[in-house]
């Protein structure tokens, strides 16, 4: 029997680009089913994530995993343990984890209010961003991989190393094309700037 591996995704989430970026390091075959949300969520995307109801999901035989961090561990510990997406040191493996987390709660959340705000709402967002990018960016040091304007100047050395990841074809094939990203961007700032 053939494995059946599905994404349930949306586009535009950096969330599901994480999952497809390890998939697809990994040559894992599998089937992108893109969701209509926030407002048509499918059946399948209900029962396979009934708590929290949102992508990605990723189903391995029937069976889903949820939560981007715990999809990519799974990817890692499931398909091609020779060649692992994290060190197999347990502390760097944890420090990995860290920052991967660190970027979830600091970073994205920052740059979602910096974009979704105005005033002194979003200058203190966008700082609370650079902030935080140059956090990534020392613990990224001198290393090759990572184990808009200001953010060059700011943050140089984060910004060789995403042009460095853009060389690599999983993440190059699994980044949404960024004219559809600036495009649905700038409807969400139109619905906050007529709020």
């Amino acid at each position: 029997m053939a494995e059946e591996v599905i994404l349930l995704d949306l586009w535009s989430s950096p969330f599901g680009t994480r999952a497809r970026i390890a998939l697809r390091e990994k040559g894992v075959h599998f089937d992108l089913r893109e969701e209509d949300l926030p407002s048509n969520k499918s059946p399948l995307l209900l029962q396979m994530n009934p708590v929290h109801k949102k992508i990605p999901v990723l189903i391995h035989n029937g069976k889903p995993v949820c939560e981007s961090h715990i999809i990519v561990q799974y990817i890692d510990e499931t398909w091609g343990p020779e060649s692992p997406l994290l060190p197999s040191d347990p502390h760097e493996r944890a420090r990995a984890r860290f920052w991967a987390d660190y970027v979830d709660k600091k970073i994205f959340p920052a740059g979602r209010t910096a974009y979704r705000s105005t005033g002194e709402a979003q200058e203190a967002a966008k700082k609370e961003y650079i902030e935080g990018l140059k956090a990534v960016e020392g613990e990224l040091g001198d290393k090759a991989y990572f184990g808009g304007e200001s953010f060059e100047e700011e943050c140089p050395k984060l910004v060789r190393w995403a042009k460095r990841c853009m060389q690599r074809e999983s993440v190059a094939r699994s980044l949404p094309d960024q004219h559809k990203v600036y495009d649905r961007m700038s409807e969400i700032r139109k619905k906050v700037q007529a709020q």
